[in-house]
Formats: C-alpha cells, structure tokens, sequence
C-alpha cells in the first residue's frame, strides 16, 4: 500500500474507527484520541499489512488493542495539594494528653509556660519562687511529663499487639 493509498484510507476509516471505538465504551475524546495513536501506529507499521482491502479491521485491531491495554494500566492520579491548614488543632490535643499525665505542681508550672507563654520571671513572682526555681521545676515536669508519655506509649503498644500489660 502507497502513502498516498494510506492517507486516503485515513480519510474515509478515521470516523468509522472512532464510531467502532465508542461502540466500546470510549468517550468521543478518548475514541479520537485512541483513533488517532491507532492509525499512526498503522502508518509506522504499514509494512505488516498484509491485504490492503483489510486497512479498517486492521487499523481497528490496533484501536482496539491500545484500549484494551489502556484499561489494563491502573490510572495513578496524584493527591490533591491542601492548602488550608487542618481545622483540627492537633497540638491542642497533644499538649492536653501531656498535661492530664503531669502532677497538678507540674501541671501548674507547664500550663504557665508553654500554654500561657509567661515568662520565667513572671511565673517566679507569681508564685514567690525564684526564677533558678521555676527553670528547675520546669526541666523535672518536662522530665516528668517525658517519662509518663513513654509509659503510656508503651502500654498503648503492648495493648495495641495483644500483650499483656504485665508482660
């Protein structure tokens, strides 16, 4: 078949290809577009045709074969970027754990600090503690607070695995 017979071919089977193409499901811009990879597949393979009367069924076959395969790759489709911050505020929730873990003195000394951003000084006079007081008090809540966490956690865990606490 010339190049010449071939394009002709293309003008009179490229709508009837995707007419067969949306006979199979395809929407009309996926069957165009299938339609289209198919018939220049066919142009690059010409050499293979062998009855030239057979350029439709075959350049179909092609059609058909790229949308089998398409069906058979699974579509992967990236996750959508958010933009707004989650309306959940998560460290609320993480410091409230800590907190209800923590000795009502140790409670007391981290609430001021860390949820109420009050200053060391200011905490030391609120209380009549001294200020090398209040960033001892605060190392040993933390400490405290680090140690109960880690128990929790690890009951969680064992809990979690089907362990026994005991174990």
């Amino acid at each position: 078949m010339t190049k010449e017979e071939y394009g002709t071919a293309y003008e009179r089977g490229f709508a009837l290809t995707v007419r067969f193409l949306i006979s199979r499901g395809l929407f009309t811009d996926a069957a165009e577009e299938t339609a289209q990879a198919a018939w220049v597949k066919g142009w690059e393979r010409l050499s293979q045709l062998r009855n030239e009367h057979m350029v439709l069924t075959w350049v179909n076959s092609i059609a058909l074969n790229l949308f089998r395969s398409f069906i058979r790759k699974p579509v992967m489709h990236g996750l959508p970027e958010q933009s707004a911050a989650p309306k959940v505020n998560l460290a609320a929730i993480d410091v409230n754990r800590v907190l209800t873990s923590c000795t009502n003195s140790d409670r007391v000394v981290l609430q001021k600090r860390y949820l109420e951003d009050c200053p060391i000084r200011d905490i030391a006079r609120q209380h009549g503690w001294t200020e090398t007081a209040v960033r001892i008090r605060l190392v040993r809540a933390r400490r405290s607070a680090r140690a109960r966490m880690d128990q929790r956690r690890s009951h969680d865990l064992r809990t979690a695995f089907g362990q026994s606490a005991a174990a």
